[in-house]
């Protein structure tokens, strides 16, 4: 394999002429189309709300598929169908939960900032705080998109492909260079992606969308469907009946424990997968803090929902997103778990003549595709998986122009600059982007074999300070500046500080312990700092339906701490308790916390006479929701405790 051409090598791979035509149109569609969206309507020159927010013309729909356009890339293809063939179907907590998370953003969070009419998340954070608290989190975020997400979604992409098309290690000659191709297809998702993103802006980016999550979500569940009925020729049996034998093999017999249908995991039955996935803290625990930060307060994934027409709008897109975020587990987790079931059993399919190994635990995907999907259903697979990875590049690259254009250039460098020149450092900016994640990526990511577990990790050492701030900023009136500041210049630090001094906590509940750290240390310095305004008391309906709630959930709030203080203290002593600290029931205090700090505020903004001089207004009608959004919200969390309850 070593001495074949790179041609020789993609010939070898078993894709046929019809799968790269497939292809070549997908992309030729897509660029058309961006650049399509993306032209000067009457000839009018874009201003910064329409490259930035897309004209806020964005329907439910268009909100809904490009959220999930924007998410589903390379780091769930290729990452966390690696981590279901490591781990198993647990790591569908985090889609699952996100589902559920929307529901929360949709009616607490997503309303605020459209009220507010803001372009950006820190653009926020200056008008709720001050210019200090502002600047701070863009640098974070820019940092986080251009170091962690870009490189990451484009490495995870660059080796599906390279590992779909035979081309592991394959170098290319350039100049009497010798380029390795897996940087030579990064280039090219980078510049496909650039191509209409940058030029056209959210609106390109948003549009293209529809068509590409209906690619990604198609050609996912036909590749999964197609695996499984190709095992179950092999069993005797249809695709069903292949996944019914693949759950029954998989928790009995000399399986019993073996984690890979669970979506609770026990932590003496694999330590390892715990230690990603760590029981029920995936359900109550860190996995908050990762969903509500990246899909709350995640630039160029809300901001989809900022360029809505209006909240309505806003809302059923979110509940749209929601549901298809379900189905995600199906598309990538269970191909994951697909693939680890014939390497456990190569002699039952030894007749298939599968080509290739799985070496590293994010080859999976691309495994299955190469070997399972027929001509024409492969080139779709192939399209499905770019369209993933793209997407995703594509809204980076535009939220990353967002970013520093409105919080930096405008506010620090040139005031004055106009919607022309806005756009024009907008798309320089995307640019500079590219190239500097073109030269990191692989420094950073070269030798990992789950990157999903990396994005995770280091995303979520600033997810804690990130909901603290935000959350408290949208909701608390007593919210301080000075508070903000501190906790933002501690975030970083405390997370590397846990990283270091307990490596062996799984970096949820590390997540966890520290948000109770810095919630705590934020609500101390609010109530401590002396610049304050004084405000009339909300009215009485109010006031009584504020008390009300702050009741509840304090006292739901501390049940919960002391309830899992208890099991924590006792540990094995008894079978149950051993059984809850065994799937993580300490994750409990972190969720007991997170429920009483909305009593804190509750509480606070009804019988306080004081408050920050730059607090919002209360509107309690900005959290009411419609029947259609309320039965949605219905479906969502009953479909997610049946798979809890079938899949536990």
């Amino acid at each position: 394999m070593e001495n074949l051409s790179i041609w020789e090598r993609v010939t070898n791979s078993g894709f046929e002429t019809v799968d790269f035509i497939i292809l070549v149109f997908y992309i030729i569609l897509l660029v058309s189309l961006g650049l399509f969206l993306s032209r000067n309507k009457d000839g009018k020159e874009k201003s910064a709300n329409d490259y930035f927010l897309a004209g806020n013309t964005l329907t439910w729909w268009a909100v809904g598929a490009s959220l999930i356009a924007a998410n589903i890339s390379a780091e769930q293809f290729i990452g966390m169908s690696g981590t279901g063939y490591a781990d198993g179907i647990a790591i569908a907590a985090y889609e699952v939960m996100a589902a559920v998370t929307l529901v929360v953003i949709g009616k607490f969070l997503l309303p605020v900032m459209l009220d507010r009419k803001i372009f950006t998340i820190p653009q926020f954070l200056r008008e709720r705080y001050n210019d200090g608290v502002g600047l701070a989190f863009s640098i974070l975020w820019l940092f986080l998109y251009v170091f962690v997400n870009l490189t990451s979604v484009a490495w995870l992409g660059a080796l599906a492909i390279e590992q779909i098309l035979g081309l592991n290690g394959a170098m290319l000659s350039i100049g009497g260079f010798e380029v390795s191709m897996r940087m030579v297809i990064i280039l090219g998702l980078f510049v496909i992606a650039g191509v209409y993103s940058i030029y056209g802006g959210l609106a390109s980016v948003a549009w293209t969308d529809v068509m590409q999550v209906t690619f990604l979500v198609g050609g996912g569940l036909i590749t999964a469907y197609v695996a499984l009925k190709e095992m179950g020729v092999v069993m005797g049996t249809d695709a069903l009946g292949a996944l019914g034998q693949v759950y029954t093999d998989m928790t009995t017999g000399a399986h019993a424990q073996d984690v890979h249908f669970h979506l609770v995991i026990q932590e003496s039955h694999n330590a390892s997968a715990f230690a990603n996935v760590p029981g029920i803290a995936a359900v109550v625990g860190g996995v908050w803090l990762t969903n509500l930060g990246y899909w709350g307060f995640n630039q160029y994934i809300i901001q989809k929902g900022l360029a809505a027409k209006n909240v309505d709008e806003a809302k059923k897109g979110l509940i749209f997103a929601g549901f298809l975020k379900i189905l995600i587990p199906f598309i990538v987790v269970l191909p994951g778990i697909c693939a680890y079931y014939i390497m456990q059993n190569p002699d039952e399919f030894a007749s298939l003549n599968l080509a290739g190994e799985i070496e590293k635990s994010d080859q999976a995907y691309p495994w299955l595709i190469r070997n399972f999907t027929p001509t024409g259903i492969k080139g779709l697979s192939f399209a499905a998986l770019t369209a993933a990875i793209i997407s995703s590049l594509a809204s980076m690259f535009n939220s990353t122009s967002t970013l520093f254009t409105m919080d930096i250039y405008k506010k620090y460098i040139n005031k004055n600059a106009g919607d022309k020149q806005l756009v024009n450092i907008g798309r320089l900016t995307s640019v500079c982007a590219l190239v500097i994640a073109l030269i990191a990526v692989k420094p950073l990511l070269g030798g990992l074999d789950q990157a999903f577990q990396y994005i995770q990790e280091y995303s979520g050492f600033i997810y804690p300070g990130i909901i603290t701030v935000f959350g408290l900023g949208l909701l608390w009136k007593r919210a301080s500046a000075t508070a903000a500041v501190w906790t933002a210049i501690l975030t970083i630090p405390m997370g590397v500080l846990f990283k270091v001094c307990f490596p062996d906590v799984a970096f949820q509940f590390r997540a966890g312990y520290i948000f109770i750290i810095l919630v705590t240390f934020f609500i101390l310095v609010s109530y401590l700092d002396k610049k304050f305004v004084s405000v009339e008391l909300p009215s009485t309906a109010d006031q009584k339906q504020m008390l009300l709630w702050s009741k509840i959930l304090g006292g739901a709030g501390a049940a919960i701490i002391v309830f899992a203080i208890i099991v924590v203290i006792m540990g094995d002593s008894t079978s149950w308790t051993a059984y809850l600290n065994d799937i993580g029931f300490q994750a409990f205090i972190f969720f007991g916390v997170l429920v009483g700090c909305n009593a804190v505020w509750l509480y606070s903004n009804s019988v306080d006479k004081v408050q920050d001089k730059k607090a919002l207004p209360i509107n309690l009608n900005l959290f009411s929701t419609t029947r259609g959004y309320t039965w949605g919200a219905f479906g969502i969390c009953f479909i997610t405790f049946l798979l809890y309850a079938l899949l536990w």
